[in-house]
């Protein structure tokens, strides 16, 4: 399968997996700014892309980011339809107490390329029952130790 990459400016870096087995490559920024705590910035990756039929590219925070900085992805994941053409840009947030900057080549979240299953509706009146049922949030208690 492969994922065609358009680099927009002599800036972008194409996106890579780093190490055989990773599920994700890193995307990269092209410019520089900084975001204050509780607010939240676009930036900019300098690409666009052209998914395989059937698939998706979903934009998730790295680990080492929001872990020493509390900076993660506001829209988690970010989806990149199938037949999207423009550039690819993650929507940042800073939870936490200081200034981040962002830098021009700084990665800044990865993307997951993943199948896509769509549905066909059906409109019914009443739904199979299950052991679960209606329960939502917190239903399931919490855990003790014996």
């Amino acid at each position: 399968m492969r994922l065609k990459v358009l680099r927009l400016n002599e800036e972008a870096v194409i996106p890579k997996y780093e190490h055989v087995g990773d599920s994700g490559m890193d995307l990269v920024s092209t410019e520089e700014l900084v975001i204050h705590p509780g607010e939240s910035s676009l930036v900019h990756t300098g690409i666009s892309i052209e998914l395989p039929p059937g698939t998706e590219a979903q934009v998730r925070p790295r680990s080492g980011l929001a872990l020493k900085h509390q900076i993660t992805v506001l829209n988690t994941p970010g989806t990149v339809d199938e037949g999207f053409r423009g550039e690819v840009c993650v929507i940042l947030i800073n939870h936490g107490k200081t200034n981040f900057t962002v830098t021009k080549g700084m990665k800044i979240a990865q993307m997951v390329i993943v199948p896509v299953i769509r549905v066909e509706l059906e409109e019914v009146g009443s739904l199979n029952d299950t052991s679960r049922g209606k329960g939502g949030f917190g239903s399931t208690g919490i855990v003790t130790q014996v």
